[in-house]
């Protein structure tokens, strides 16, 4: 990792918003090719997942997500319910920010794939009763989408099919579907 890098993660945890966001956005460019250097970050963003700050919690789910396709270790696959915990915070835009980047896992290989699925479906189920349900299932069913985009397996794209089905008020039905509209849905 050369030093610049270094110098960006360690101001990922800056109380300065100013330094932090430049570092943020650095190292979202950084990671958006597969980086040799994940696993030098990779327990410091696990561990951020809990930090009481939610805006560092949101750049370590964010970083993270973006790290998963330069995971040959397959460490996202213990790691993931950390995660996904964090699209239950009770701060709703740093639950958004960690579903809105979550699409990413399941486009670094098959396995994370199916984690991501299994995730996404269980958190669809259970999003029930919180106060933003309807967003919540929303940014679900894209993340599925993003999934789909870039690996093309029909499974996914039955899976969010299945999951709009469910949901019992016809507004939210139809306003999933429409993440599927154009030429690739049914």
């Amino acid at each position: 990792m050369n030093k610049t890098t270094r110098t960006n993660l360690d101001n990922l945890w800056s109380e300065d918003r100013e330094l932090q966001n430049k570092a943020f956005f650095h190292i979202l460019a950084a990671t958006g090719p597969p980086v040799a250097w994940a696993y030098d970050a990779w327990d410091e963003m696990v561990e951020n997942l809990s930090h009481k700050d939610n805006h560092n919690k949101a750049i370590a789910a964010q970083v993270l997500c973006n790290l998963a396709k330069s995971d040959p270790k397959d460490r996202m696959l213990k790691d993931f319910a950390a995660l996904l915990a964090v699209t239950k915070d009770e701060r709703f835009v740093t639950a958004r920010h960690c579903m809105q980047a979550l699409w990413k896992v399941g486009a670094a290989g098959r396995k994370q794939q199916k984690i991501l699925v299994d995730g996404l479906e269980r958190r669809f189920k259970e999003c029930i009763t919180e106060k933003n349900c309807t967003l919540i299932r929303y940014d679900i069913i894209q993340s599925l989408r993003n999934v789909y985009d870039k690996v093309k397996d029909e499974k996914i794209r039955e899976k969010a099919f299945e999951l709009s089905a469910t949901e019992k008020d016809l507004k939210y039905r139809k306003k999933y579907a429409t993440l599927w509209r154009g030429k690739s849905s049914r």
